[in-house]
């Protein structure tokens, strides 16, 4: 093999282990924005950390992936109350009114929490099962993740 092809082959080998990267992250952050617990900002901080991939591109597919997820919790929301009297659905009747209330009272804007830790996954089905309008939805899920990311990846950085 001569040096051309030795090096086509190591860009190549670099090219496939950061799509694999991304992937995950995309992944990991798709999973963490639905009901299923998993931990995108550990893949995003280790991916940081790692320092071979530019922390733009890794914070725009983690927060693409993530604002996919919440908007398949959004989906669910649509039409989880066909569902609620059976015995698997995941919320009781007191649960289900109890968060209705609060995203009454508070509205969209409480969509801005979407990215806080067992709050706001929740919250982005009841915006659905309210009928939040699509793009009020992914206008505020966008900001309020892309923020936390981008705060995370900010003190990520700033520590090393």
């Amino acid at each position: 093999m001569g040096v051309r092809e030795s090096l086509y082959t190591h860009a190549a080998k670099r090219h496939h282990h950061h799509m694999i990267a991304y992937i995950g992250l995309f992944a990991s952050a798709l999973i963490a924005a639905t009901i299923l617990p998993m931990q995108s900002e550990a893949v995003l901080v280790g991916l940081l950390v790692d320092g071979t991939r530019p922390a733009v591109i890794l914070l725009i597919v983690a927060t693409i992936g993530n604002v996919l997820g919440s908007i398949v919790n959004w989906y669910i929301g649509r039409f989880a109350l066909r569902f609620k009297d059976r015995r698997w659905f995941p919320a009781s009747d007191t649960q289900l009114a109890r968060a209705q209330g609060w995203y009454r009272r508070y509205g969209r804007w409480s969509l801005l929490g979407s990215w806080l830790p067992v709050f706001g996954d929740p919250i982005t089905v009841v915006a659905g099962i309210l009928r939040e309008p699509f793009f009020s939805f992914l206008l505020l899920v966008t900001i309020a993740k892309g923020t936390r990311y981008l705060l995370l990846a900010a003190l990520t950085l700033a520590w090393l």
